[in-house]
């Protein structure tokens, strides 16, 4: 379970990204988070391919691709409560370092290093 969670939280956290490099300037710490969270995710797909069934990792892989991309589309979009918007870009930018961290530590424990 823990593994699909990682998977899911990879590919919002890359949503996230991608909308931050075309609305934000483009900094080095940034990239460099970036390249860390690119190589936890490499050896997330690899743990999956090596432990998991290969076709179940693509089916979920596509399945939380499209529900990442949803949800970042929505709060671009926009869901207003009273003329004011319920969750920004801003927040979701601020916990882009955590959910890098949280990538790599379940990574650690996924690969019981």
């Amino acid at each position: 379970m823990l593994y699909y969670i990682m998977l899911f939280l990879a590919f919002f956290y890359f949503k996230i990204a991608r909308v931050y490099k075309k609305e934000e300037e483009s900094n080095f710490n940034m990239n460099l988070q970036n390249i860390l969270v690119f190589v936890a995710i490499v050896a997330l797909l690899v743990y999956g391919f090596t432990h998991k069934t290969w076709y179940i990792v693509l089916v979920a892989s596509y399945l939380f691709l499209i529900l990442a991309s949803l949800m970042v589309s929505a709060v671009q979009v926009g869901v207003f409560i009273e003329g004011k918007p319920f969750v920004k870009l801003s927040n979701l930018y601020k916990f882009m370092a955590p959910m890098g961290m949280l990538l790599w530590f379940g990574d650690i424990y996924l690969w019981g290093i």
